[in-house]
């Protein structure tokens, strides 16, 4: 079949990737480059980079409702199209070019966390596992009918390893379900409209861990974090990007952190605990404005008087 692909993170770069050895990829969409991150300048998405490494021709319209974009697509002749967080709606008119329609992978069960965020939201939520899901496309917001399914435990993981395992997961079942639609052989289930639920994107801040939080929140919200929606704190007056935090799972950890207020900072036992309204969490590590990640035992020896206690920690001013 020929295939026009669709996506724009690196979550679409590893389905691009393997779909591109089993199909004849003719084109491939991404959105235009942007500031990405915290730099400055204007970079192409993962999926440009590998399209333009396999050798795939590139295009990057900023939108798709124009005639002159619509013809532009319809000329490569598409027997299906094939998206992955792309980043924008496909109007009707673009589903209706290829002959085998639309395929959207969509990193979620759906209807659970329908939308721009499922990663994110499932881990927000405290999901004990979410999946992926080939969809049939059709003009409402992550509607369509689906017909295979991935599942994935969440447990400990952080958004970028759930991310990753999901687009593994993603692209074994896009090239199962391309094998049923070719044979025409495909078995779609509707989803049950009584279970969605919707993935908003995150907004700016909304991962910054409060002292108001309990620690089970404000564990999550590191762990959904990534270096697009970090989560952020002023620790001893120093702002930081939190990179992992957990519940003390241990009798010494427990011992170590009890009683401490929300708000506050306690090193002890060579461990860097953060109260919250309910209990505490652990630091792991950290990484300093203009500086490198670091463990929290390397955090606190930079931070005088740490250990006779008394310092607080505030969610950031950003």
């Amino acid at each position: 079949m020929r295939v026009v692909f669709m996506g724009t993170p690196e979550f679409a770069a590893t389905i691009l990737e393997d779909l591109s050895q089993q199909y004849e990829v003719v084109a491939v969409y991404t959105r235009p480059d942007a500031v990405r991150g915290r730099g400055k300048q204007l970079e192409p998405s993962p999926v440009k980079r590998t399209a333009e490494r396999l050798g795939l021709p590139v295009l990057t319209p900023r939108t798709l409702r124009t005639e002159k974009a619509q013809a532009e697509l319809a000329a490569f002749e598409p027997e299906v199209i094939c998206v992955a967080a792309y980043g924008a709606i496909l109007p009707k008119a673009v589903l209706d070019i290829p002959s085998h329609g639309c395929l959207n992978v969509h990193a979620s069960l759906l209807p659970r966390w329908r939308g721009a965020a499922p990663v994110e939201r499932a881990l927000l939520a405290g999901d004990e596992e979410t999946g992926v899901c080939v969809m049939r496309m059709e003009e409402g917001l992550d509607t369509g009918a689906f017909c295979v399914c991935r599942t994935a435990r969440i447990d400990a993981k952080t958004a970028d390893e759930l991310t990753d395992e999901l687009a593994n997961l993603g692209s074994h079942a896009l090239l199962t379900a391309l094998v049923h639609v070719q044979n025409d052989a495909a078995e779609w289930t509707d989803q049950d409209e009584s279970l969605v639920t919707y993935a908003s994107k995150i907004e700016k801040g909304e991962l910054d861990p409060l002292p108001t939080d309990t620690a089970a929140t404000a564990v999550r919200k590191v762990r959904a974090s990534s270096a697009a929606h970090p989560a952020r704190a002023i620790l001893a007056g120093r702002p930081v990007t939190l990179c992992a935090l957990v519940e003390p799972d241990d009798a010494r950890g427990r011992e170590l952190a009890s009683g401490l207020p929300a708000g506050e900072i306690r090193f002890a036992g060579k461990r860097l605990f953060l109260g919250f309204a309910d209990g505490a969490a652990e630091v792991f590590s950290v990484k300093p404005d203009g500086k490198q990640a670091m463990d929290a035992k390397a955090f606190a020896a930079g931070v005088q008087g740490i250990k006779a206690g008394g310092m607080c920690w505030e969610a950031a001013h950003e």
